[in-house]
C-alpha cells in the first residue's frame, strides 16, 4: 500500500489520495496544503502528521514489519534480534554498554539474557577484572541464527534501498545519527 492511501481517507482516487499525502506532508502550493510555517499556529504543538516521534514511531513499523515476519519463523523477537547482531559485531561487552548499543533498557536486557542463556545463544561471564560486572558474548548457537537470517535481512534491506534510494536512505541514516548525538540538554544557540 503507497504512503499516499495509507494517509488519504477512503474513496479517493488516485489523484486525490496524492494530493491528500502531500498536503499533509506540506509539499504542495495553496491550492491544496498549508505551508509548513502555517501548519503549527505559535504555542501549539505541530500536527501528529508533521509530529517527530509519530513520524519515526511509523518509519519504525514500516522497517521493522518484514523484519518480524522474518524472525517468527524461528521464534526470535526483534530485541533477542538486535542483541544477537550488536554482539556478532562488536564482540563481548558488558550488559549496560549491550543494553545501549541494542537500545534496550538495562532491566529488560537482564531478562532477555535470561531467556537468551537458556536457549543457548548468549554466554555470561563474571568481568575478571570487576567480578560485579557480567560480560555477554555470543555462541555459536546465536551466531548460527543470523546465519539462518543473513540472507533475507539483506534482500529485506535492498528491496527498502532500492524503492527508497540508496542516497536517500544514506542521508535519513545519517540524520538519525546526527538526531541521536544531538545534545539537547544545552540551551540552543
Amino acid at each position: 500500500m503507497s504512503a499516499a492511501r495509507r494517509c488519504a481517507p477512503a474513496g479517493l482516487g488516485s489523484a486525490g489520495r496524492e494530493a491528500v499525502f502531500l498536503e499533509r506532508r506540506g509539499r504542495i502550493g495553496h491550492g491544496f496544503a498549508m505551508n509548513r510555517q502555517a501548519q503549527k499556529a505559535p504555542g501549539r504543538l505541530p500536527r501528529t502528521a508533521r509530529s517527530l516521534p509519530i513520524a519515526l514511531l511509523r518509519a519504525r513499523e514500516r522497517v521493522m514489519t518484514p523484519i518480524r515476519e522474518m524472525l517468527a519463523a524461528s521464534g526470535v523477537n526483534e530485541q533477542t534480534w538486535r542483541v544477537l547482531r550488536v554482539l556478532e559485531e562488536a564482540g563481548p561487552m558488558d550488559q549496560s554498554l549491550l543494553a545501549r548499543r541494542a537500545c534496550l533498557q538495562l532491566p529488560s536486557l537482564t531478562r532477555i539474557l535470561r531467556r537468551m542463556e537458556e536457549q543457548g545463544l548468549i554466554m555470561r561471564a563474571a568481568d575478571a577484572a570487576d567480578r560485579r560486572r557480567s560480560i555477554v558474548s555470543i555462541t555459536q548457537a546465536g551466531r548460527a541464527v543470523i546465519d539462518r537470517h543473513a540472507a533475507q535481512s539483506l534482500a529485506i534491506f535492498a528491496t527498502l534501498e532500492a524503492r527508497f534510494g540508496a542516497e536517500q536512505l544514506a542521508g535519513l541514516i545519517d540524520l538519525l545519527e546526527a538526531l541521536d548525538s544531538a545534545d539537547f540538554t544545552a540551551p540552543p544557540d
